[in-house]
């Protein structure tokens, strides 16, 4: 297929950044693993922290910069020594290295900041470290991460985490990975979480809250909620065929990728649900007593998969997230005796066919990044590829994904060329057709492989 427009980001890479977000992602280093450490007032909003960032030159340096906004920072050392200078600009934080550093060597960095965290403001809204009614919901994607910490805020440089929080006795403390420790000091109370699973920055959270956290599951996977006690009966109805939909996905997609998985429901109403790695968060909005958001509890797993473990290298391959999330919803809905992915996908084409057919799906640009056509129209294009090769051949390129870019990064092509190894179908014309041509494709031959539920083998 035709590769779309600028090369391939490869993580550390030093070409330039993504042109979706260009002022955010830093060239000449990578970093693999984040140590944060973070003392948090809900009252005042006040935080207080400091961050140890684990990087290793991809070319020589003299000076490095990172992504940090609305923060101010009191002192920055590098392996061990205080910086000779540091400056923040911008979002910018840059660092003068005392002598230069060559390429492979390791860098140490140690920063402390503090101030009140506040989203970032762009492209997409009001993005990152948010106050709630009463406690704090962080929400990265895509450019949220330097709201509450210092990092190389490209989706390409992904890194182990260690999370500390110190929050307000009474305040349940939610963060990516497994907890590790919590400690009560009187009216203080401190957590650490050990994510060690590779994760991009945008993927980062802490969700801070009055929860009461239950088991629901565990097993094959341990699954856990986070949910306001008043909340819990309605919660424990409407997420109730989440295992059923964790089954299924394990049999579709391969294992879940994390160690265990965490809901979180804030007390106050969310536009959306939003993914973390390991942990997806939904407002009480979401809970209505029957079951009415079924297909957001379905995508936000899914995203497990696809967009946590499998991570898009740059922005532009946004389909590979949200296409394959979407997916996931119509074959939940086929899985658990709901309408077939196939009448699913004919709705969507028909809704589609009326809107305009201006935008290209493979590579939407920044303002269309998040437009549902991104998400319908990624849907279909795992749909027509499930119409070409068919239902055993879908499932084996779909686990086979999963495994074999497992907690990497990953582009179109990658998923072109393993889709490719497993059939002998040709299939570079039907990626090009629904991904990087505006026109809306009609959907491969009529096949009457979807009788009610029982004829499929999905």
């Amino acid at each position: 297929m035709t590769a779309p427009p600028g090369p391939p980001r490869s993580s550390g890479a030093d070409d330039e950044v993504d042109p979706y977000l260009p002022t955010h992602g830093n060239a000449g280093y990578t970093v693999s693993r984040y140590e944060l450490d973070l003392d948090y007032r809900v009252a005042s909003n006040r935080l207080s922290a400091r961050a140890r960032l684990h990087a290793t030159a991809t070319r020589p340096l003299d000076r490095l910069s990172l992504d940090l906004a609305g923060l101010r920072v009191a002192k920055v050392t590098v392996n061990g020594r205080r910086a000779a200078r540091y400056a923040q600009r911008v979002g910018k934080l840059t660092i003068w290295l005392e002598s230069p550093v060559a390429v492979g060597a390791g860098v140490v960095l140690d920063i402390q900041y503090s101030g009140r965290p506040r989203p970032t403001v762009g492209t997409w809204g009001e993005v990152g470290w948010e106050e709630l009614t009463d406690g704090v919901i962080v929400a990265g994607q895509p450019d949220g991460a330097p709201s509450w910490f210092p990092c190389n805020d490209h989706p390409s440089d992904k890194a182990s985490f260690s999370i500390a929080v110190t929050a307000d006795a009474g305040y349940h403390v939610v963060a990516n990975g497994t907890l590790m420790e919590r400690v009560v000091m009187s009216s203080r109370e401190r957590w650490c979480f050990e994510q060690s699973e590779p994760m991009a920055t945008y993927l980062a959270t802490v969700q801070i809250g009055r929860y009461k956290v239950i088991e629901t599951s565990d097993a094959p996977v341990r699954q856990l909620a986070a949910v306001p006690q008043r909340l819990q009966e309605v919660f424990r109805h409407d997420f109730g065929r989440q295992q059923e939909m964790m089954l299924l996905f394990e049999r579709l997609f391969g294992p879940y990728p994390f160690a265990d998985y965490t809901v979180v429901v804030a007390d106050d109403e969310l536009e959306i649900p939003l993914e973390a790695q390991g942990l997806s968060v939904f407002g009480r909005n979401h809970l209505d007593g029957r079951r009415g958001h079924q297909r957001l509890v379905a995508h936000e797993l899914a995203h497990q998969w696809f967009g946590n473990s499998l991570t898009v290298r740059r922005w532009q391959d946004i389909w590979l997230h949200e296409g394959f999330a979407c997916y996931a919803e119509w074959l939940w809905s086929e899985g658990s005796g709901g309408p077939s992915a196939d009448v699913l996908a004919g709705r969507a084409r028909d809704r589609l066919s009326a809107l305009p057919q201006d935008i290209t799906v493979g590579d939407p640009g920044p303002a269309l990044m998040f437009d549902d056509r991104v998400y319908k129209r990624g849907a279909l294009t795992l749909h027509a590829l499930r119409l070409t090769v068919g239902d055993a051949t879908l499932v084996e390129i779909l686990r086979a994904w999963t495994q074999t870019h497992a907690h990497g990064t990953v582009v179109t092509d990658d998923f072109v060329d393993v889709a490719s190894r497993h059939t002998e179908e040709p299939l570079h014309e039907l990626f090009r057709a629904w991904l990087f041509e505006q026109p809306l494709p009609a959907l491969p031959g009529s096949r009457s492989w979807f009788p009610p539920r029982r004829g499929s083998r999905l």
